[in-house]
């Protein structure tokens, strides 16, 4: 894809299905982690995908709440991004119609001041350009916050800091596009804040996002 595209990777033979079952098995970070120390618990990836998926969001890495749960966005930052996405739990849970694959598949721990270490580096070289690969029906891609943003996006965007990539949606997002691609800040709480010092994500982007998102589910 060319522009502000998503990264391509070639597809091997292995089906979905196949592909995810190795995801959910898999214990490096853990046993043999390629950066830092160890996975201080034990690894529990969570993601979900399938091969008629039309929405994908692309996110960080699953809180602590989330990885009890073993479900994405089980907590508050998951209403709020429902509530952007105007999606209910019965739909957004959907993997036939929404794929929602994070940087990092476990919750990465915490750091010493008690925030989310940043997402565990050795998921996304193993693991994303197949899975994404496999999910051929997409034609929108969410990229929650700036670790999925850098990873993502074509290397102009990269370098940009996560205000200034959203900021720049009107460039990323191509109305005519097969699979079109829209940057959004994390629904965290942490974000209201900056939700506040930027209404014209609330004013200007949400809209176009909405109206994406509806015309999918209506059309899925």
């Amino acid at each position: 894809m060319e522009g502000a595209g998503v990264r391509k990777a070639n597809a091997g033979n292995e089906d979905l299905e196949e592909l995810l079952a190795r995801v959910r098995a898999c214990r490096l970070c853990r046993d043999a982690p390629r950066f830092g120390s160890p996975l201080p618990h034990e690894p529990r990836p969570v993601l979900q995908a399938a091969p008629g998926a039309r929405l994908a969001i692309l996110s960080q890495a699953p809180g602590a709440r989330v990885q009890a749960s073993g479900r994405p966005f089980t907590d508050a930052s998951g209403d709020r991004l429902r509530d952007w996405l105007q999606l209910d739990k019965e739909r957004f849970y959907d993997p036939t119609h929404v794929a929602i694959v994070p940087m990092g598949f476990c919750f990465p721990g915490y750091d010493a001041k008690g925030s989310d270490l940043p997402p565990r580096r050795e998921c996304a070289p193993l693991w994303l350009d197949d899975i994404l690969q496999h999910l051929e029906s997409l034609e929108l891609v969410v990229l929650v916050g700036g670790y999925a943003q850098k990873w993502h996006l074509d290397p102009a965007f990269r370098k940009l800091g996560l205000t200034e990539t959203v900021q720049r949606w009107r460039e990323i997002y191509r109305p005519d596009a097969p699979r079109r691609i829209i940057p959004l800040p994390h629904p965290s709480w942490r974000n209201t804040g900056w939700l506040k010092r930027n209404p014209w994500f609330e004013a200007e982007l949400l809209p176009v996002l909405r109206s994406e998102v509806a015309a999918l589910m209506a059309n899925g």
